[in-house]
């Protein structure tokens, strides 16, 4: 049975440990305020919530993680090759379309991966570009 000025085990705020507190005030039959035995802070009682370690801590269950999904890497080279369709020469005049392949003069081969009103993105295998289309 804990009493005011008998000792009791509780998580110490100052400390972050679970240590000796001294109670200092009691709500029926549970310490209400207790007085740290180490740093001689006082705070609320903050009962142990599990198991004590050999440090005085806590014990801590990890949280079950999911499975990390697994990356698939493929080339550049089998992207081109999907894309199923021969390569058109790049032009500003002409206009493209998502998963077209380009052949540009200086970048090689690319498809092109985005298309907005006057631009599209293309990926090459260097790098993705920004490039205009559809100029009059």
């Amino acid at each position: 049975m804990t009493k005011v000025g008998g000792e009791v085990d509780a998580l110490c705020s100052k400390c972050e440990l679970t240590l000796a507190h001294t109670v200092i005030a009691m709500v029926g039959d549970k310490p209400a305020k207790v007085k740290c035995n180490t740093c001689k802070g006082e705070h609320k009682y903050r009962p142990v919530a599990g198991p004590i370690t050999l440090a005085g801590s806590v014990a801590k269950k990890k949280a079950a993680r999911p499975p990390r999904e697994k990356k698939v890497v493929i080339s550049f080279e089998e992207l081109l090759a999907a894309k199923k369709r021969p390569p058109v020469a790049y032009s500003l005049k002409r206009r493209f379309v998502v998963d077209d392949v380009l052949d540009h003069p200086t970048f090689g081969l690319g498809f092109v991966t985005g298309v907005r009103t006057d631009k599209i993105d293309v990926a090459f295998r260097a790098e993705p570009r920004v490039l205009v289309h559809g100029r009059a």
